[in-house]
């Protein structure tokens, strides 16, 4: 079994082969690496958007707003993600993000993973009729472990997730009360021992 740090230094360097600078090969390299530790197939689809990128051309979008339509081909999800991660700050405040047209979603999605890391919220994706959450680049929920991704995607649609507790003040309450029951309260000999503690001055 290959390891992570190796698929990532054979990814920088294939990625550098097929004409992208060392700086963006650098970020595909991190992205396959996560995919595959997320158990999606990275490089299977890597490989397959390279050979097609020998004969297509791919479309480049570099300042992201919230509707984008691809005015030929469809657009190169690498570029399209090396923008997403470089305009966080300004695409986060978006209420949601469309893209029509992206050709191996897969590869985007590595990106918008590591966005959310980013960001410090979840991101919710739907294209097609699929939906996947991602989850501060610790994780990954979607139905396509071990299943083929689509190498098309006619529309995505991105939201940026508002951080809030999965549980109500009442549980929450709840559950403080029985926490409360390992309290110490503080004596007067534990506050003689405390750290910094005592009458003698050693400086």
């Amino acid at each position: 079994m290959r390891s992570l740090s190796e698929i990532e230094t054979a990814v920088k360097r294939a990625s550098r082969a097929v004409g992208f600078s060392w700086g963006i090969s650098e970020e595909i390299g991190k992205s396959i690496r996560q995919l595959e530790l997320f158990g999606l197939q990275g490089i299977k689809n890597l490989n397959q958007y390279y050979k097609e990128k020998t004969t297509k051309k791919f479309e480049n979008l570099n300042l992201i707003s919230e509707k984008n339509v691809a005015p030929l081909e469809a657009y190169c999800p690498i570029i399209l993600g090396i923008s997403f991660l470089d305009q966080i700050k300004s695409v986060e405040n978006f209420k949601k993000i469309k893209f029509k047209k992206i050709a191996y979603p897969i590869l985007f999605l590595s990106f918008l993973s590591r966005a959310s890391e980013i960001s410090g919220k979840k991101i919710h994706v739907r294209f097609d009729q699929n939906e996947i959450l991602l989850n501060l680049n610790v994780n990954i929920f979607s139905s396509f472990l071990n299943q083929d991704f689509p190498e098309f995607a006619n529309e995505i649609e991105i939201k940026f997730v508002n951080n809030q507790d999965n549980f109500t003040e009442v549980e929450w309450n709840s559950l403080y009360k029985l926490a409360e029951n390992t309290f110490v309260e503080e004596s007067e000999s534990l506050k003689q021992s405390a750290a910094g503690a005592g009458l003698t001055d050693n400086d």
